[in-house]
């Protein structure tokens, strides 16, 4: 029972949060980013079962990251009809898409390249969606090539209202110095970054906070997953990112901080967790992982 000291403390401290400005009030629940799931947890899966596990995770937000054999997404060679019936899904299911991966094929000959990559964007107006995601380039001898795809690219995505964004993959993406390089030989107001602070340790092992810092402002979007990291006998490093939010290196509390104080407010996309033996054993991954970055986020 309560005292009537208690009574009065905790009616005195309901009053005094009922006076709290509501800019206060937001501030104390951590930044109000949306937190969606990508589809790579269920590849091996129908698409059909990986929305459903994506809206049983809890999530209200969907991208198409890994296409599949029976599912190209947004590819050039997509027809009207199966991206309508995309579309239809997704929606049936109360979900909104956000992303479409772009598979930038530099081994083409530039007019072809482009051409490839414009039928993807419209693909992507299509669907519906507001950012279009590349991974940046490999190869040193087709970086020219990628910049110019990507400058073309950005002019006609953004016709079509479609943000056109790359992470960080390696190579060409590979960490900050690479990626300040990207956005300067590209050269369009219209090619920003999504962070993704797993692949900077998967890729260059680098610190994920301090590669933020000469970019922050260039992030509209986040590619959430963590990374461990073991060495084997040889020396050889073994990262993997097919792992539960908070059993890896990624300190996510370091991160979001960082992006918060950089003015980011764009999409927090889940892109990875332990992939179970079924649908719904990864569904169970994917709402742990969705419940770790609320915990997080409420924290910064």
């Amino acid at each position: 029972m309560l005292t009537r000291r208690h009574f009065l403390a905790t009616t005195s401290a309901v009053a005094a949060t009922a006076l709290l400005p509501r800019s206060l009030l937001a501030a104390s629940a951590g930044p109000a980013w949306p937190v969606g799931c990508f589809n790579r947890p269920w590849t091996k899966w129908s698409y059909d079962e990986t929305l459903d596990a994506i809206k049983a995770a809890g999530y209200t937000h969907t991208g198409l990251l890994t296409p599949t054999k029976a599912d190209p997404f947004t590819n050039a060679n997509a027809t009207p009809e199966y991206l309508a019936s995309i579309k239809q899904k997704i929606a049936a299911r109360g979900l909104k898409v956000n992303m479409t991966a772009l598979r930038v094929n530099t081994a083409l000959e530039l007019p072809a390249a482009i051409a490839d990559t414009r039928k993807q964007i419209e693909n992507g107006q299509t669907v519906g969606v507001e950012f279009a995601l590349t991974f940046g380039e490999d190869k040193p001898e087709r970086y020219e090539k990628y910049f110019k795809i990507m400058a073309d690219a950005a002019a006609f995505a953004q016709e079509r209202g479609i943000k056109l964004v790359m992470k960080p993959h390696g190579g060409g993406s590979g960490a900050s110095d690479e990626i300040v390089t990207a956005l300067k030989k590209v050269g369009h107001a219209n090619f920003k970054i999504w962070y993704d602070a797993g692949n900077i340790i998967y890729y260059t092992g680098k610190d994920p906070v301090e590669e933020l810092k000469p970019i922050i402002q260039h992030v509209t979007g986040f590619c959430a997953k963590d990374c461990s990291v073991e060495v084997d006998a040889a020396g050889k490093r073994k990262p993997d990112v097919m792992i539960q939010f908070g059993a890896g290196k990624v300190d996510f509390t370091a991160v979001f901080k960082a992006m918060k104080a950089g003015g980011f407010n764009g999409p927090v996309m889940v892109e990875c967790c332990k992939i179970g033996a079924t649908p719904a054993e990864t569904m169970e991954n994917a709402k742990a992982n969705r419940a770790f970055l609320a915990k997080v986020l409420a924290s910064v």
